[in-house]
């Protein structure tokens, strides 16, 4: 396996970073998901009851997958929130200030 020594900005590694965590994260969430539905299939396929929780995970399941994979505008909305607030705190910082 090859790693990418490319030098990036702090900005773009700690993105690069982020992806990565999140992508690993819907991996774990999706591995359980399987091994979990799996066993309780396996173990209670008669009494049908079973796919109201996996039918309910597996949604859970697709919006994460969505959330990490389709690549949603919302960490910008995060970010103008963040730097709003950072720039009130700043401004009220500063009425503090003699």
């Amino acid at each position: 396996m090859s790693t990418c020594q490319t030098p990036l900005s702090p900005e773009l590694e700690r993105q690069a970073r982020r992806r990565a965590s999140q992508q690993t994260g819907f991996l774990v969430h999706a591995t359980v998901f399987t091994l979990v539905n799996a066993a309780l299939w396996m173990a209670g396929h008669r009494s049908g009851w079973l796919g109201l929780p996996t039918g309910g995970w597996l949604i859970g399941l697709l919006i994460h997958g969505a959330v990490v994979w389709l690549r949603p505008q919302g960490h910008h909305l995060h970010q103008q929130l963040l730097n709003r607030e950072r720039r009130r705190l700043a401004e009220q910082e500063a009425g503090r200030q003699p």
